[in-house]
């Protein structure tokens, strides 16, 4: 019984739906059963015990009925029951949930039972109900279609020699259809980046010229996932990352919080592609994104901010020398990073920070309370180091430190972007080393090399580049 499916459902519940499934299960139009009421209280004292011998199934059995010689079968019907009940609970909590969606199929009921009066009450109801939802997403056109049919089966059923409402239903179904395959068209290609997998999505080119021709931005799910797809797609064309940034700034209000969050992310990571591929003024992009995603407080999930974005918005931040502006983020959001990863990021961000600022001591301090688990972060620790190297003069350390990260580089098998971006550090970093500085044409094609360089982060480029002006 400890491992049943029963019991991992219960451990979801909270105390409020506790109380409500007790409701459910003493409702005699839902559950007749006692053994299934009893199974039920029996496992809301017992399955946050700390004891696991109390959810077994003989002292189950005994405590349902007591006296009676133990059998599996009837313990298992009981347990049956109970699981029955409770699927339809959450059935009943998912369609209750939805108000629209639970009047459209009032007024289906009553469509049915040839009720026309209440029929056209729930379906005012459902109207009501739609046009004040806060949300404009592709879940608010497909509402929209789902009244407009049942409007439309209304009509139909009477065989009424009146104006059907046809063209309304195919204009709900398209702007459904439209936001639902470009919605999905974006994810494939945010998923096609992280997992290098292949998807075939038909008909695309035709949806993305038939709204191009009719012009449907002033629906938000279209105009949104539209130039969001356009961005990803046609990456040298910042236009179309303007009109998404256009469009985000002026619908977000109508999106959930969290597909509000995959929005962003999805202009984000378009601004962290550009700046990896060298355009530089898609740093502030990237970071005036993330300050209005923390502003909204989009970036959050179950009030926590992820290490990378925390990472991110910091690094960025620096780059961009906004030094107060990262002091001020470290403190007021660290308490949203998981307790345990917090000392470790918090404790790299301000090395980070202190680096940034030519505090060189005060950054190797805290370099060295950070715990290494992750590549990403162990790699930008030594790249702080091998920049902290070089501007010291310690040339003997550097040259061991490039040795160490070509061969962690190698071992941890550091793939894409990030071994490609290391390698050219370690490249450059050792002709930097060895340059002449009295000759001037080695001089210019290192400086040439250095500019051409792909990929290479704007940062790390940047930081030859000095270097280089400075010898």
């Amino acid at each position: 019984m400890e491992k049943s499916r029963l019991l991992t459902i219960f451990n979801t519940f909270s105390k409020k739906e506790l109380r409500d499934l007790r409701k459910w299960l003493l409702s005699p139009a839902h559950n007749q059963r006692e053994d299934v009421v009893q199974l039920f209280e029996y496992l809301v004292e017992n399955t946050d015990s700390a004891n696991p011998e109390s959810v077994h199934r003989e002292l189950i059995f005994q405590t349902l009925f007591p006296g009676e010689t133990f059998d599996d079968a009837r313990l298992r019907q009981t347990a049956h029951f109970l699981l029955k009940s409770i699927e339809e609970f959450f059935i009943y909590q998912e369609l209750r949930s939805d108000e629209v969606r639970s009047l459209t199929a009032l007024a289906r009921v009553y469509r049915k039972r040839n009720l026309d009066k209440p029929f056209q009450a729930a379906m005012t109801a459902a109207r009501n109900a739609h046009q004040n939802h806060p949300y404009r997403n592709e879940r608010f056109q497909r509402d929209e279609f789902l009244i407009q049919l049942e409007e439309y089966a209304f009509v139909e059923s009477k065989k009424r020699t009146v104006k059907m409402n046809l063209q309304e239903v195919v204009n709900a179904l398209d702007v459904t259809y439209l936001s639902d395959k470009l919605r999905y068209s974006c994810m494939v290609l945010a998923h096609q980046t992280v997992y290098k997998t292949d998807y075939e999505i038909g008909m695309l080119r035709e949806v993305l010229d038939y709204v191009e021709k009719s012009n449907f931005f002033d629906v938000p799910a279209i105009a949104v996932y539209y130039f969001g797809y356009k961005t990803n797609v046609e990456k040298e064309n910042p236009e179309h990352y303007q009109m998404l940034k256009k469009y985000i700034l002026q619908y977000e209000q109508f999106f959930p919080p969290s597909e509000l969050r995959d929005i962003y992310l999805l202009a984000i990571n378009y601004c962290i592609n550009r700046l990896n591929a060298g355009k530089s003024e898609f740093g502030r992009e990237t970071f005036e994104m993330y300050k209005k995603g923390l502003e909204n407080a989009v970036l959050f999930e179950n009030n926590l901010l992820s290490r990378f974005t925390f990472m991110n918005v910091a690094t960025l931040g620096l780059q961009l020398k906004e030094f107060n502006w990262v002091e001020k983020f470290i403190v007021r959001f660290k308490d949203h990073l998981e307790e345990k990863v917090r000392d470790n990021i918090v404790h790299f961000s301000t090395a980070n920070l202190a680096f940034e600022k030519k505090d060189y001591t005060t950054a190797m301090q805290l370099l060295t309370q950070v715990e290494f688990d992750d590549i990403l972060m162990n790699l930008n620790s030594k790249r702080m180091l091998l920049k902290m190297f070089y501007e010291e003069n310690e040339l003997d350390a550097l040259e061991s430190l490039l040795e160490s990260l070509r061969n962690y580089i190698q071992r941890k098998k550091v793939m894409g972007y990030h071994k490609a971006n290391f390698t050219n550090l370690i490249r450059l970093t050792k002709k930097l080393i060895k340059v002449n500085p009295y000759n001037k044409n080695t001089l210019g094609t290192l400086k040439a090399e250095i500019q051409e360089a792909k990929p290479l982060a704007a940062a790390e480029k940047n930081w030859l580049l000095e270097q280089l002006e400075n010898i």
